[in-house]
């Protein structure tokens, strides 16, 4: 049985299972500033950066506001280099599709190149329910398959495993399915790399169908481009006699030449690499060369309704380079699994309530509130994604959902509560009066930074808040007093 993401509770109880578990902070800690590090270190030697930011934005930004024209002109690139392009609303559709051609050539098992968008619509899932099998070919992937788990980061989706539980996994599943791994197999990498290899050759040679995504999609040519680390995905996309690929409406690009700009953002803030080692790139069909019939699915799956949304839809700028939760203080101490999603972190708390919307689902609700708003992701994200403006906008309209919400939620009532207190100055003198006798009970609090004092643990409902922040000691006198009695109440 394949693990999935469904069912996965909200953020905050997610956190907290996954803060109280060491050996995967000692594990994210670990990676995740192994390649903040790398990335700091290329990116620094690039003196337009910026403008190499603002150029990547500006393409596709100018891309969305013409999207339609652009993928039509895809199409019919595609069409003419004797690609089927297909049109796909959502996941389900997206799924059918691929199991049609699957099963249109008799195969019970598909080669993959690593695919978020193939992940989002649970497309290894659905096959495996129409009896044909998705073999994932990305290191990290087939790590995450074979131990029955799920991805928890978009380029490394087995960064929360250490080199010893790989090598468990290797020796305990890879004979399950395939070639197994050496009996003597250690943790070095390079030898669990050759067992992987070596694990999925078999599995490249015999494979008649491949399934990919693609990183861009050029429209004026009809290319596709996918760019990774290892030359799996070059063998899933030339040895099969038939490739599918499951490309996102937003991963087009007007022009070859828009790729240049892309091509050195995306390594240094994925990898922290000056350039990608695999850079794949096909268009329809060569005669004797690769594939001989090719399918492409332009996915919606909500991406036009996070287009309509006009502060949001710079979330479809993204070229999944995963920066952002590299630098994520959030993201490094919870990992991955606690979004509930194949797209985790900062991008992912902003991407899955834009495709999916806001108002159905508690877990997806919680997502835009999974940051601290430091702004850590803006700062390196290569597309300028201003990831804190779009989570401060989903919560208001996380909120705005739940108004009339009956009965009226704890926050709710707090609001009302404040507002019924604030709006009126008796109401609000008294508050003060009550807030200075608290401050003058609690004189012996835990000390904070600036002379201050911290409350105590309260009761509940107050627990919620003071279990996991401090709780400054109020003042013991109010401004409103002190101004009184210094001043006379004059003017």
């Amino acid at each position: 049985m394949t693990a999935t993401f469904v069912g996965m509770p909200a953020f905050p109880g997610a956190a907290r299972t996954a803060l109280a578990d060491t050996q995967l902070r000692q594990n994210l800690a670990h990676a995740t500033g192994t390649i903040r590090t790398k990335r700091a270190r290329v990116v620094g030697e690039v003196e337009e950066w910026e403008e190499l930011r603002l150029a990547g934005a500006a393409i596709k930004d100018n891309t969305l506001h013409h999207l339609d024209e652009h993928l039509l002109r895809l199409e019919e690139s595609l069409t003419e280099l004797g690609a089927t392009v297909h049109w796909a609303r959502d996941a389900e559709e997206a799924c059918r599709i691929v199991a049609e051609v699957a099963r249109g050539h008799g195969v019970d098992e598909v080669v993959k190149v690593k695919s978020m968008a193939t992940q989002e619509i649970g497309l290894n899932e659905h096959l495996a329910e129409e009896g044909i099998l998705a073999w994932e070919t990305d290191l990290a992937e087939l790590i995450v398959q074979l131990g029955d788990d799920l991805p928890s980061h978009i380029l490394v989706p087995a960064i929360h495993r250490n080199r010893a539980e790989i090598r468990e996994i290797f020796r305990r599943e890879m004979g399950k399915v395939g070639r197994p791994a050496p009996e003597d197999l250690t943790d070095v990498p390079a030898e669990l790399a050759g067992a992987a290899r070596l694990h999925l050759r078999e599995k490249f040679l015999r494979a008649k169908v491949g399934v990919s995504g693609a990183n861009f999609a050029v429209a004026d040519t009809g290319t596709l481009v996918v760019v990774e680390s290892e030359g799996n995905g070059r063998m899933c996309l030339t040895l099969p006699e038939v490739l599918v690929s499951v490309v996102g409406v937003e991963k087009v690009v007007p022009t070859w030449g828009d790729l240049d700009v892309f091509l050195q953002l995306l390594p240094r803030s994925s990898t922290g690499e000056r350039m990608n080692p695999y850079t794949s790139t096909w268009a329809g069909i060569s005669p004797g060369d690769g594939p001989q019939e090719v399918h492409v699915v332009l996915l919606d799956n909500g991406r036009t309704k996070a287009l309509a949304d006009t502060v949001g839809r710079q979330a479809l700028r993204c070229i999944r380079c995963s920066a952002c939760l590299n630098v994520c203080p959030v993201y490094e101490r919870t990992g991955g699994h606690a979004y509930g999603s194949v797209y985790p972190g900062p991008i992912g708390a902003i991407l899955n309530p834009l495709l999916k919307g806001v108002g159905h689902d508690d877990q997806v609700d919680s997502l835009p509130y999974a940051s601290s708003l430091c702004g850590a992701c803006f700062e390196v994200c290569p597309v300028r994604i201003d990831i804190p403006e779009v989570l401060v906008h989903l919560r208001s309209q996380v909120v705005d959902t739940h108004r009339g919400h009956k009965p009226p939620k704890p926050e709710a009532v707090a609001m009302r509560t404040a507002a019924w207190t604030l709006g009126d100055a008796r109401r609000l003198g008294l508050a003060e009066r009550a807030s200075g006798l608290v401050g003058r009970l609690t004189r012996r609090g835990r000390a904070l930074p600036g002379g201050r004092r911290a409350l105590g643990r309260l009761p509940w409902p107050g627990s919620l808040w003071s279990d996991a922040r401090d709780l400054p000691q109020p003042p013991t006198e109010s401004f409103r007093a002190w101004w009184k009695r210094t001043s006379g109440g004059r003017g």
